[in-house]
């Protein structure tokens, strides 16, 4: 069941690495055989996260290597909080946070050589929440 509540959802909060290597391309005419793992429709246009590899197979650009995390804990979709939270304790440690929110998780995509770090500071939230202490001091 998804889960609303703030101090439940980082209890219960952990990030698990998706395999891979993965960049945003913009408005590129995608063959079929390419791995597209998110869209999203702006009025600009459409982004498309796929595989490095496969970007660099069509001559793309790829400006942002990043390695994709899944927060595991089933988030409703009108909770309020885990985003801002995730994204603070990454921003304390100078990770950039790339977020894209699924029907039953929402997945952070940061800098590819960031990934350690990214889910150490995911896990020391959980710590935080589970010690009783401000999630967010």
């Amino acid at each position: 069941m998804a889960i609303r509540d703030l101090d439940e959802l980082l209890a219960n909060l952990s990030a698990r690495r998706r395999p891979g290597r993965w960049c945003l391309v913009s408005d590129a005419a995608l063959p079929t055989g390419v791995e597209v793992a998110a869209t999203v429709v702006e009025d600009e246009g459409v982004t498309a996260v796929i595989p490095v590899a496969d970007a660099e197979r069509l001559g793309l650009d790829v400006d942002f290597v990043a390695a994709w995390l899944t927060l595991e804990v089933h988030s409703a979709l009108d909770a309020v909080g885990l985003t801002a939270a995730v994204a603070g304790a990454l921003a304390d440690e100078q990770i950039p946070a790339n977020v894209l929110a699924g029907f039953h998780h929402d997945h952070v995509l940061v800098p590819e050589d960031d990934a350690d770090r990214a889910i150490a500071a995911i896990e020391a939230l959980r710590r935080r929440a589970t010690s009783g202490e401000s999630p967010t001091a």
